[in-house]
């Protein structure tokens, strides 16, 4: 199944296996997919809405070499409203050269945003690499960190 998700980041395409989100991609064309109700599509407007700060519909990663997969798996574990950087992640894996095979890496990513890519910033904080672009990336940064904000200051409820 292929869903249509209109957001402010524009639209996105979500592939599914019935309830298995298998892709995620920005700037799905029209008529790319249907716009009916599915959980995962749910959530991804609870997401954008504030709503949602942890996805809970199954997803899978595809394709991928081992470390891209690594990778993947370090991504995944970054909080909401935080960040990682590319440097930080190849360092985790074993090799601090790596840092490009992480941009890669994310830039392979086959479910962005369930698996927060945008989340891996460059070296001091700044905004490099994003396979949706980087208006995009600072986007998702900016509604995370207002929401996580919200949050601690207690204004909000999950």
């Amino acid at each position: 199944m292929q869903f249509l998700v209109d957001s402010p980041i524009g639209p996105l395409g979500m592939s599914l296996e019935g309830h298995t989100v298998v892709g995620v991609r920005f700037g799905a064309p029209p008529g790319f997919g249907s716009r009916g109700p599915h959980p995962a599509v749910d959530e991804i407007v609870a997401y954008f809405a504030g709503e949602l700060t942890r996805f809970s519909v199954p997803f899978e990663m595809r394709g991928g070499t081992e470390f891209e997969r690594a990778v993947w798996g370090e991504i995944a574990k970054i909080p909401y409203g935080e960040m990682d950087t590319y440097g930080a992640i190849a360092t985790t894996l074993g090799d601090p050269t790596a840092a490009r095979a992480v941009g890669v890496a994310c830039n392979h990513n086959p479910v962005p945003i369930i698996v927060p890519c945008h989340r891996v910033v460059g070296a001091n904080g700044k905004m490099v690499g994003f396979g949706g672009g980087i208006d995009r990336k600072r986007r998702l940064l900016e509604l995370e960190a207002r929401v996580a904000l919200a949050h601690q200051w207690g204004m909000a409820h999950d």
